[in-house]
């Protein structure tokens, strides 16, 4: 989605998240141009290159996204529209795009915790199911 800043013309285009693609698609359009996007699953890769290409690129804090009240309905295109209008007016609240190293290392914290996370139900699953059939392990810890 892009905004022409003149006569505020919208543009549309489905992109793959290729960040090849999408840096293809952005250095198309007419200069000055400014990209925003939700914080989420895809991380802040795509930030970091547009950034080092000297576009400015601010990743959003979805919750700090103003949504107009009863917008209830989701879709891609009406998703893309709000964050693009809000970033035209200045009033995205964007979240700090953390380096290459403070990202791995929260990946690896989060890794972590599901681990344990994923042992700990598979404990309790086991538990349950020894004692409906009667099996209870007495001896300490378990």
């Amino acid at each position: 989605m892009s905004i022409d800043g003149v006569p505020g013309e919208l543009l549309q285009a489905r992109l793959s998240p290729d960040h090849d693609h999408i840096r293809s698609w952005i250095r198309q359009l007419p200069s000055p141009v400014a990209v925003t996007y939700e914080a989420g699953p895809t991380g802040f890769g795509l930030a970091r290159i547009l950034n080092a290409d000297g576009i400015r690129c601010v990743v959003a804090a979805p919750s700090k996204l103003q949504r107009p009240a009863g917008d209830r309905v989701k879709t891609d295109a009406k998703d893309a529209v709000h964050p693009a209008r809000l970033l035209r007016l200045d009033e995205v609240t964007g979240v700090v795009v953390p380096s290459v190293e403070q990202e791995a290392a929260r990946d690896l914290v989060r890794a972590r915790e599901d681990c344990r996370g994923d042992l700990m139900r598979a404990r309790h699953r086991l538990s349950k199911l020894l004692l409906r059939h009667g099996i209870v392990y007495n001896g300490g810890q378990a």
